[in-house]
């Protein structure tokens, strides 16, 4: 069994992140807005300190994105380090994965102004991730998220973008835990899809490349 210290357990993201792995017998350390401040690297190494891997599902309350998520990317390089965890699964956003033609959605004239911050906000949070020397992994829905939809215990994990896709919270969950479990991943921002109906391997989930 691992411990995982998972940061923002208050929001559905990270509260279905918590059930998944205590549910699997992980000892988990959930940490709430208000119990770490994430963006500061002495706190994240506190927090973080004896635990295996670390899940990261944060949004800004009232901060500006362009400012929240480069300086979480940071708390959460240099205390994690300090801490001695290599292992972080991030929370990403489905605007920063490639469609089919190759282009992500925040980079096209289409794409709504007013979501472009917070997009953009990720996308330096990740820049950031992949200069450090953590085993990092990304993960965002496909799509979007579900939140009237039972969780059909399974998912399909994608580079590709498709934003007309939507996974439950708790389906979203089995991945972030899975790829949480594996080590050695490094480098990759990978999307989650519901699985199709009969497909094999429903809890570890399959891999698709472009």
């Amino acid at each position: 069994m691992m411990t995982i210290v998972i940061f923002g357990a208050g929001g559905m993201t990270g509260s279905s992140a918590v059930a998944e792995a205590a549910s699997r017998g992980h000892h988990v350390r959930p940490l709430r807005s208000a119990d770490a401040d994430i963006t500061d690297p002495q706190a994240v190494a506190r927090a973080a300190a004896g635990h295996d891997a670390a899940i990261a599902g944060v949004a800004p309350a009232e901060a500006d994105p362009g400012d929240f998520f480069p300086a979480v990317a940071d708390g959460l390089v240099t205390g994690l380090q300090k801490a001695g965890v290599s292992r972080l699964v991030w929370v990403s956003i489905a605007s920063l994965l490639p469609d089919a033609a190759g282009v992500p959605p925040v980079d096209t004239g289409s794409f709504p102004a007013e979501y472009r911050p917070f997009s953009l906000g990720h996308r330096t949070a990740l820049e950031t991730f992949k200069a450090s020397g953590l085993q990092w992994t990304a993960v965002s829905p496909a799509g979007d998220f579900a939140t009237d939809t039972p969780a059909i215990g399974g998912y399909t994990l994608t580079e590709v973008g498709d934003l007309t896709t939507r996974i439950t919270h708790a389906d979203h969950a089995r991945a972030l835990v899975d790829l949480a479990e594996r080590s050695g991943l490094r480098g990759a921002h990978l999307g989650v899809a519901p699985q199709s109906p009969g497909a094999a391997g429903s809890v570890a989930g399959r891999a698709e490349h472009r």
